[in-house]
């Protein structure tokens, strides 16, 4: 396959600079139709969630393409949905570089980005001029709030992003669970999450009634919770009546990863030391919500039988991030047949 060669060529440079490199690249390929370089074929295996028809269950996390830049070229790769951002109403440097760092002995990446974006102007009219979106393809918009908005005023953030992105965005994702915006994770705590998700609902109603169109809501939570933690956020999701969640963000743990070089950087790990943990969540809730919400299941994703555990473990979608970056877009097609099979076995449920 080409992608090994060229992650030898990405693996060389410093961990940004290659992301950029790399996202160059598909739009070059891209722009070429040269895309089976790359990816091979991905079955279609429609999927019904949030009153959306997915044309496979296998999406882009957000992350990636923070300021939807390479949305086409992402979605000719074969993923069935794209998320872009975290966005922020204004635009943010994020934290100082490095920021990003590799441990390649267990395919896995530890990031403290920040939230680095254009501010949401810029990502909307990126997106706004792409063909995936024209042709009805199935966008995410992730929202955050800015570093420097104190956490008290924090859903003042989200209603603007929600409000801004609401025309364009095939759903939204509320990101309250990134472990480098300071106390951003005090948002999944009972009162505060139960305000903020009582405002995101009342502001959705008012925007589907305001643009004729409903769109729906999720809201991405952490790996790192118990399970009352996690109980409780379902009661709330339940409550404000969310259209999703998304499971899970990264990590602040470093369970195996420990004495690897870059193991002890400050940040949230993701790869596959976080399978088994984010796969846990994904279970809990899916026993918590009882199927009134579909999962979107993220974390750990590199192969296909990992994105198949993740629908045996409750989910209804996965997305791929730091497996895609090391195992590249085979693992779109991987997962996606690795799916569809589970999904008509016999014996499936």
């Amino acid at each position: 396959m080409f992608y090994p060669l060229l992650r030898r060529l990405l693996f060389s440079l410093d961990p940004e600079t290659a992301h950029g490199v790399a996202m160059a690249g598909i739009d070059w390929i891209n722009a070429l139709r040269a895309g089976a370089l790359l990816a091979g074929p991905v079955s279609a295996d429609p999927v019904e969630a949030m009153g959306l028809s997915f044309p496979n269950p296998v999406g882009l996390a957000a992350g990636l393409d923070k300021n939807g830049e390479h949305v086409d070229s992402l979605a000719a790769l074969g993923f069935g949905f794209i998320e872009v951002g975290t966005v922020t109403p204004r635009r943010q440097p994020g934290n100082p570089r490095p920021r990003l760092f590799r441990l390649p002995e267990r395919q896995a990446l530890i990031n403290r980005m920040g939230f680095n974006n254009a501010g949401v102007d810029r990502l909307l009219a990126n997106v706004a001029r792409t063909d995936f979106v024209r042709r009805g393809g199935i966008l995410g918009i992730n929202i955050g709030k800015n570093f420097d908005t104190p956490i008290e005023r924090a859903a003042d953030d989200y209603l603007i992003g929600l409000e801004r992105v609401y025309a364009l965005a095939s759903y939204v994702t509320v990101n309250i669970s990134s472990p480098n915006t300071k106390n951003l994770r005090e948002l999944q705590q009972d009162e505060a999450l139960d305000a903020l998700l009582g405002e995101i609902a009342s502001a959705r109603s008012r925007l589907a009634d305001r643009h004729g169109r409903y769109v729906p809501v999720a809201v991405k939570i952490a790996p790192d919770l118990d399970e009352a933690q996690v109980q409780a956020i379902a009661d709330l999701l339940r409550r404000h009546r969310m259209d999703a969640v998304v499971a899970t963000n990264t990590t602040l743990s470093r369970a195996g990863v420990e004495g690897l070089p870059n193991a002890s950087e400050a940040g949230g790990l993701s790869g596959a030391p976080l399978l088994a943990a984010a796969t846990a969540v994904v279970g809990k809730l899916a026993a918590a919500l009882a199927g009134e919400l579909p999962i979107i299941a993220v974390g750990g994703i590199t192969t296909g039988a990992d994105a198949a555990a993740k629908i045996a473990a409750g989910a209804t979608l996965v997305q791929l991030y730091t497996g895609f970056v090391y195992r590249g877009p085979e693992l779109i097609g991987e997962a996606a047949a690795a799916i569809a099979g589970a999904r008509h076995r016999p014996d499936a449920g």
